[in-house]
């Protein structure tokens, strides 16, 4: 009989023999290494090995009865039956045959190596794990590093006697498998010596929302094992896959993480350990764009392949390492992803009733939704019986034995890991709320204290004090309406975008860039091009900000084109317009480095804003990096979907030399299809509409400042604001004009001002003038195209 299988001789229809993570091995050294995916060699021992031991041990009969004493209800029970059958196994002999067919295949991994004595991780690959809807990840054991005939045959049992955990008893209970209908293949597979280099996961969707059109590829330094525990924080990059794959360069978004902590191996005592990072390094990303974007590729690759193999979508969740000596990456695992793919169609928007006072504490945000509970800080998983459900897990990390609380718990709050740590995995899965790396939490936190994790306002998730009211709105996405007039959003926060593009819309109508600008780039752009003029007291906190960037405005158009990138990525290839800088003049003295700038004016909302900063000598260098920024997210990332706008233009003549100055910055209107907007917001917008209507490719109203020119009212003035009334009928006559004037004109007319989120009836009047574009607020979409396409249902039955 035959117990070993080399990768290269399995394929995918050897899961029921071999396990998902070697099948999948073998599948892409046979199929993917033409198209270069790099796989380690190695062999894997079978399920026919497996039952052949168990059988040679007379170990089921035992096992079997074990099992029937196991109370399901009691956690202790698992860990009792877990040490017994372990113990167990550990205890019995490898037979003869099998261990003669492993140390054979051993020695010809060394000889296929150049190695004597080839260094290998010994991984375990059960026969019902990653499955599309049940991955078992992290439920039996792997080892790394192991090195030695006697070693791996000995790893080879203790992988065996992982399939008993008591987190993968309770895990196969709660999917319905039975215990002993499930075996264990074994995986011996070549080390890559990420120790000396770097590792890490990536998905091939982004992981919070399952927005399917990225790779989301984290990476620490050292092996990868401290990124699954949540011991460190990675840094975090999202590539583009419908833009990757036309030829571009798509890196979206670079976070940089922590990386706190290194584990390496230690060949003189022959064990692992961890080392702290020296802070240079935690400082700079641990992958260059070049490998970033190849690991991306390879991961397009093989979600590409697995979706033909399996005749459906499969995205997937990859294991990757690089090799300290020489530098290459290889994959290590490859398995489907088992929480987004398996999802309906359902989005769920939630926003807070009330007032939320200061956070508690602030971490990285998982599961997109809320949860309240009383606060229980548990030290260590062996003091389960001080949690009850509902509670709200406060520790440090988690590990897979801290299921059994997980699985009853109100949300989860750590203070170490990040979004592909066994925490975060965990919640997603079990759809609960969860705060990780949240710095201080079980001490800014008290034991019993009522609070409200907010997890479904973007990256940063976000605990408060008390019970919290929130609301809850569902969608049924394949059931909403498609009205003519088209529905997009007003959008400022990168950080949403993944989740929100998956909203039945037909793009981004306001992009705001000032919202990218305070928080993403964070100093005034004058700051940077002039860097040498400012004080000393300025210099020092701007060195701290661009830190990796030795010219500093590449800091900023690098930031600001990675903000715009995720917002044009997210909704491709539906339009996204993005309004170029609109800050006041105040609003910019705020930025860093802002002050020296920028004057100081009576009446800043009347004042040196919008298109007349563009050209003037005073802020066009400012200017242009903002076009610079623009031209990288569409020439180099190709998301040419990326339209741009020119708020507060005054009168045409400043349209025309705004556009000159974007000609001379190299991106002239119409390059690449580049379309340009004019905000229409200023009583000379409406009155010379004609005239701005040769210069540009479509209006966009903005009804706020429009409400505030024609009524003469500032609303922020206590005095006046009741008078501030989009509902006006001059402000209505005014939007009526020019969508009529921009239609005989053959341009594009939409709306981007607050007022028909707010007003339904204002939406009504819109439509019915016939405007092109409604752009709204993210809580008014399923209530405005629902009023829409009643309208114009009824408006197509009258006119038949």
């Amino acid at each position: 009989m035959h117990y070993i299988r080399w990768f290269d001789d399995l394929g995918i229809q050897d899961v029921p023999g071999v396990g998902g993570k070697n099948a999948s091995l073998g599948e892409m050294r046979r199929e993917l290494t033409t198209l270069g995916v790099r796989v380690p060699d190695g062999f894997a021992v079978t399920a026919t090995a497996y039952r052949h031991f168990m059988a040679m041990n007379h170990l089921e009969p035992i096992i079997g009865g074990l099992l029937a004493g196991l109370d399901r209800k009691d956690v202790a029970s698992y860990a009792d039956i877990s040490e017994k059958i372990g113990d167990l196994i550990v205890a019995s002999a490898l037979p003869p045959d099998l261990a003669s067919q492993i140390l054979h295949a051993y020695e010809e991994l060394g000889r296929r190596t150049g190695q004597a004595q080839p260094l290998v991780a010994v991984r375990s690959s059960a026969t019902a794990e990653d499955l599309p809807s049940a991955s078992f990840a992290g439920q039996q054991e792997s080892y790394l590093h192991v090195q030695g005939g006697y070693e791996v045959l000995r790893h080879v049992v203790l992988c065996m006697a992982s399939l008993f955990t008591a987190r993968a008893m309770a895990y196969r209970e709660d999917q319905g498998f039975q215990h002993m209908d499930v075996a264990l293949s074994v995986g011996i597979q070549q080390m890559v010596l990420s120790d000396q280099a770097a590792s890490g996961v990536m998905f091939t969707l982004d992981t919070e929302s399952g927005f399917p059109d990225v790779v989301a590829v984290n990476s620490i330094w050292g092996l990868g094992e401290n990124l699954v525990q949540g011991r460190v924080g990675p840094d975090e990059f999202f590539v583009h896959k419908p833009t990757l794959k036309l030829g571009f360069r798509p890196l979206l978004w670079k976070k940089l993480g922590p990386k706190e902590l290194r584990l390496n191996y230690d060949s003189s005592k022959r064990r692992l350990q961890n080392e702290p990072v020296p802070a240079r390094q935690r400082e700079t990303f641990s992958l260059d764009d070049d490998n970033i974007l190849k690991l991306a590729r390879w991961a397009v690759i093989i979600e590409d392949h697995y979706t033909k193999k399996r005749g459906t979508p499969t995205p997937m969740d990859i294991e990757w390492a690089q090799d300290g000596p020489g530098g290459e990456l290889y994959i290590v695992q490859a398995r489907p992803e088992t929480v987004h793919s398996q999802k309906s169609r359902r989005m769920r928007i939630y926003s807070l009733a009330g007032k939320r006072g200061t956070p508690l504490v602030k971490g990285l945000a998982v599961g997109a939704s809320a949860g309240s509970g009383p606060v229980r800080i548990i030290r260590d998983a062996k003091q389960i019986e001080q949690f009850r459900p509902g509670d709200i897990l406060v520790t440090s990390i988690t590990d897979p034995d801290w299921e059994p609380i997980m699985k009853s718990a109100g949300g989860i709050i750590t203070e170490r890991g990040g979004r592909t740590s066994h925490a975060a995995i965990v919640a997603r899965e079990l759809g609960i709320p969860a705060v990780v790396g949240a710095s201080g939490a079980m001490t800014s936190l008290q034991d019993g204290q009522e609070v409200t994790l907010v997890c479904f306002e973007g990256e940063i998730g976000a605990v408060y004090s008390g019970k919290l009211p929130y609301q809850v709105e569902e969608l049924e996405l394949a059931n909403l309406p498609r009205p003519r007039t088209d529905i997009m959003l007003n959008l400022g926060n990168p950080d949403q975008a993944f989740s929100l593009a998956q909203l039945p819309v037909a793009g981004i109508g306001l992009a705001r860039m000032e919202f990218i600008f305070a928080s993403w780039v964070r100093v005034h752009p004058l700051a940077l091009t002039r860097f040498d003029s400012l004080p000393a007291e300025l210099k020092g906190p701007i060195e701290e900000l661009t830190r990796g960037y030795p010219n500093k405005p590449e800091y900023f158009v690098d930031k600001l084109a990675q903000g715009i990138a995720v917002l044009a990525g997210a909704f491709y290839p539906r339009p996204v317009i993005l309004r170029f800088s609109d800050f006041k003049t105040n609003e910019y003295r705020h930025l860093l480095g802002g002050e020296p700038f920028e004057p100081v004016e009576e009446n800043p909302m009347l004042g040196w804003r919008g298109a007349s900063r563009y050209y003037h000598p005073q802020y066009k260098e400012g200017f242009l990096l903002e076009v610079a920024a623009v031209r990288r997210v569409r020439e180099e990332m190709g998301l040419t979907n990326l339209k741009v706008m020119i708020p507060f233009c005054r009168t045409p003549e400043e349209g025309q030399r705004v556009l000159d100055t974007m000609a001379e910055g190299g991106l002239p209107r119409g390059k690449d299809g580049l379309e340009v907007y004019c905000m229409a917001e200023l009583p000379s917008n409406f009155l010379q509409a004609a005239d701005f209507a040769r210069l540009f490719d479509g209006f966009s109203i903005g009804s706020n400042d429009l409400t505030q020119l024609i009524l003469g009212v500032d609303r922020d003035s206590t005095m006046v604001a009741p008078l501030f009334n989009e509902r006006n009928a001059g402000v209505k006559e005014a939007c009526a004009r020019i969508i009529q004037v921009g239609h005989e004109q053959g341009i594009k007319v939409g709306i981007c001002g607050q007022a028909p989120s707010d007003y339904l009836d204002f939406a009504v009047f819109l439509v019915e003038r016939g405007i092109d574009s409604i752009s709204l607020t993210p809580d008014a979409v399923l209530r405005t195209i629902q009023k829409i396409h009643e309208l114009e249902s009824a408006q197509a039955v009258k006119a038949g």
